[in-house]
């Protein structure tokens, strides 16, 4: 912030339309701060996002950890490597507790949920910038929530090639095991994650982020 009270910002996310929004929401006077918060930078992926960052040393950063080239907690740790005194507020569509528990783990001054409206974000920003933190209730929900069943590395690595599009067969011949191990562990991975149907244990997999797609070994 300038002597005259002043913030600034940088905007990062891969959605032209959504950098547009929360550049009109910020740079408007009084709708989040009284003189409003000059964005000083767009990043359309994670490395400009850490450049930007970097070349400005904003105030606040609006960080989508889902973005090309770098995201998540890496371009977290960047920042603040070159731009300590810049807080990051994290705009997300995740909700697998595994990120979200890295998220507040990496220290992030704000976590916000881009299936709510921007109400919560708005009215959590000033006191953010003035070195509050604040976590969106539906991620202090999510973190608070049950832990559900761990799925082995086996499992997890049966459940990447299942998603790959492998049959049992495949995926016994490929790992040196039988068809009727991988058939028990596909029904070990279903009586824990309570699905009923290879389709429900797919769809559930990419939802919460159990797996990463692009690695079947």
């Amino acid at each position: 912030m300038t002597e005259r009270g002043k913030y600034y910002a940088v905007v990062a996310d891969d959605h032209a339309i959504v950098r547009s929004g929360l550049r009109t929401a910020l740079e408007t006077p009084g709708q989040i701060e009284l003189q409003g918060i000059e964005v000083v930078a767009e990043a359309e992926n994670g490395l400009e996002a850490i450049a930007l960052t970097r070349q400005h040393k904003p105030d606040l950063l609006l960080l989508d950890v889902q973005m090309p080239l770098a995201g998540g907690v890496e371009v977290i740790v960047e920042v603040r490597r070159w731009s300590p005194g810049t807080r990051i507020v994290v705009l997300t569509g995740v909700t697998a507790v595994g990120m979200i528990s890295a998220l507040v783990d990496s220290g992030v001054d704000g976590l916000f949920s881009k299936g709510d409206d921007n109400t919560e974000l708005y009215a959590r920003l000033p006191g953010i910038l003035r070195g509050q933190r604040h976590v969106a209730a539906r991620f202090v929900s999510v973190l608070n929530a049950p832990a559900r069943p761990q799925l082995s590395g086996r499992e997890r690595q049966i459940l990447n090639m299942i998603l790959g599009g492998h049959s049992n067969k495949e995926i016994a011949a490929l790992l040196g095991i039988s068809a009727k191990t991988v058939d028990k562990h596909r029904t070990s991975m279903m009586q824990k994650l309570d699905v009923h149907s290879v389709p429900q244990l797919m769809a559930f997999a990419l939802r919460e982020g159990l797996v990463d797609p692009a690695s079947e070994l």
